[in-house]
């Protein structure tokens, strides 16, 4: 898979006009190179691949990395390293990843690399990651299962009079148990008027009974992220609640239904947008209807009315509408969806319906 990768990537070099590429960034780095550690840089050449690092990865360097040079670096200086390389390979044009390092980073190589023209590579790896492989897939489907796992024991676990903080601590706790490295983000826990908030953070505040209940949670299996939302409901839910929860489930199903090859993802929004503005609430859904999901939480395409995106086989994106209701609370129900060769697949297996805990 990494030499398919790479081999794309170089596909991309004549485009770009560039003989090189220096590779920085954890996420765009380790996607190339198979490694799963931090604070190393990668240069690919049209022929050749260098990987640089310290003593504290060189070992691992060696085990994980195939196919390039395992160059160990003595800090505090690298550019000097990546210099040599630069002009040993006659280098006279290289890409940088121009949204991943500082302004000071980038005058540092400036300097450093003085007559060498930098390039920007304009999402060119990013562009690559869109699209999943059969490996990638497996393993967000895996994250995803352990989500889905997580959400049938939270359930179990949410009792009146316990705290947001109480929830989000057992819900990294138990996916931390089943094989997730860390978080994908920080879990939103939101309850009763907090529900109004899309990124309502866990807090301190005491979950009641009649309150709405948001989990927008995931985690990260072998590098790769999930990504769910499920809203529930503390007692019985009263008739606004049910009349709320129901319009995003629909917009859920239907924008769903839409999802395949070749369909603009401001379609797919505008269906969903369009179910919730219809119901009277449209001023209370203010996001996207979705993002791709892979190495990082959020990435390539986005769902949403302004978006000039086509969905592809391999894509994996969210689909959350919600309606969010300031002093009173919200709903938002999200899936983690697969795009197949003909369609979709959901890889977030947990119920939709309505839950009265």
């Amino acid at each position: 898979m990494i030499e398919k990768r790479i081999a794309r990537f170089r596909q991309q070099f004549e485009t770009l006009g560039i003989d090189a590429a220096l590779i920085i960034s954890d996420v765009n780095r380790n996607y190339l190179t198979g490694f799963t550690g931090d604070e190393s840089f990668a240069i690919i050449t049209k022929n050749k691949a260098f990987f640089i690092t310290d003593s504290r990865y060189t070992e691992q360097a060696k085990k994980q990395v195939k196919n390039f040079e395992i160059i160990e670096y003595k800090p505090p200086s690298v550019q000097e390293y990546i210099k040599k390389i630069v002009l040993d390979n006659e280098i006279k044009r290289i890409g940088f990843e121009e949204d991943r390092i500082s302004f000071s980073e980038y005058e540092k190589y400036k300097e450093t690399l003085e007559g060498i023209e930098l390039i920007k590579l304009n999402g060119a790896v990013e562009n690559l990651r869109i699209i999943k492989d059969e490996e990638e897939i497996e393993l967000i489907s895996k994250a995803a299962q352990i989500a889905d796992d997580a959400f049938l024991h939270i359930l179990n676990f949410i009792k009146p009079n316990m705290t947001e903080k109480d929830v989000a601590l057992e819900l990294e706790f138990f996916m931390r148990q089943k094989g997730a490295s860390k978080l994908s983000f920080d879990s939103i826990v939101a309850s009763g008027n907090r529900s109004s908030l899309p990124h309502g953070v866990a807090s301190d505040k005491v979950i009641e009974k009649g309150d709405f209940l948001t989990l927008d949670f995931g985690c990260i299996y072998e590098g790769y992220c999930s990504d769910m939302t499920r809203t529930i409901v503390i007692g019985k839910a009263d008739d606004k609640q049910k009349e709320i929860y129901n319009i995003v489930l629909e917009a859920n199903k239907e924008a769903l239904e839409a999802i395949k090859p070749k369909m603009a993802c401001c379609e797919i929004d505008k269906i969903a947008r369009d179910i919730i503005s219809n119901k009277g609430y449209g001023d209370r859904f203010g996001h996207g209807l979705g993002h791709g999901v892979g190495r990082e939480i959020h990435e390539q395409p986005r769902l949403s009315a302004f978006s000039k995106a086509v969905l592809e086989k391999g894509m994996v994106v969210t689909d959350e509408p919600g309606i969010y209701i300031p002093e009173y609370g919200g709903v938002r129900i999200e899936d983690l969806v697969l795009v197949t060769e003909d369609g979709y697949k959901v890889l977030s297996k947990s119920s939709k319906e309505l839950i009265e805990l």
